[in-house]
């Protein structure tokens, strides 16, 4: 079984982004060599460059990664118990498709999630949104420069900021845990100049909206935009069917 080559993604979807594996380094003593391996492995699967339904073998994840094959074995046993990863008899190890159900719920947990903070966040006559407008022009600048990877980084953090300002950080790591589906299915649809402007002038909206305590604005603007990469759904999955499940 072999690694996907860069081809096995088509062009689009990896257009301005970085693949491959990254090297594992060493670590502190606390840190095991299989966390670190685990870690990365979920980063490759979230950032697409590991393609849903990709071969893996331990051997070529090891010297990729450039660490033994124990450590892999180990990472890949988890992320099998966490549904990421899938042993199919007679065919090997994969990375699991997307599932537009567990997508849908990551939404529905975001939303929730995100709304409530935005709720606690806009209570607060002192907040500061410096942040949020330094983000929303380093998304300017992704955009411009075509650099999805920068985009991404910069649109995570923007979300991770009002979570912040809410007063509850930690619920935003909440979300990251689940929304692995949710996040893949955002990367295929980001090489769109279109969809990446769209996502600027509602980022600038929510941020708009948050300094001018408007409630009802923000509300509806964070509904709707955690919605949007679920509603293009369908036509990705016609795009990319081999990427899909149920």
């Amino acid at each position: 079984m072999n690694l996907p080559q860069q081809s096995s993604i088509p062009e689009r979807a990896l257009a301005g982004r970085d693949t491959g594996l990254a090297p594992i380094t060493r670590g502190g003593a606390r840190t095991r060599t299989s966390d670190r391996v685990h870690e990365e492995l979920i980063a490759a699967i979230r950032e697409l460059r590991l393609a849903p339904g990709a071969s893996l073998s331990e051997t070529e994840l090891a010297g990729q990664l450039h660490v033994s094959r124990t450590p892999v074995r180990e990472a890949l046993a988890r992320l099998v118990d966490a549904g990421l990863v899938r042993v199919v008899p007679q065919v090997g190890t994969r990375v699991g498709l997307i599932s537009l159900r567990d997508v849908e719920e990551a939404r529905f947990v975001r939303e929730s999630l995100e709304v409530s903070a935005f709720e606690v966040a806009c209570a607060d006559p002192t907040v500061d949104v410096t942040v949020l407008r330094e983000l929303l022009e380093q998304q300017e600048s992704s955009c411009r420069a075509e650099d999805y990877d920068a985009f991404f980084l910069a649109d995570e953090a923007l979300h991770c900021e009002i979570f912040s300002l809410s007063g509850y950080p930690g619920a935003w790591q909440a979300v990251q845990r689940m929304k692995l589906q949710l996040d893949r299915l955002r990367r295929l649809s980001l090489p769109d100049s279109a969809a990446m402007r769209e996502l600027i002038d509602e980022h600038r909206l929510i941020v708009d909206a948050l300094e001018n305590a408007d409630l009802p604005a923000g509300r509806a603007l964070i509904s709707r935009h955690a919605r949007r990469a679920l509603e293009r759904g369908p036509a990705l999955r016609l795009e990319y069917p081999d990427y899909f499940t149920d």
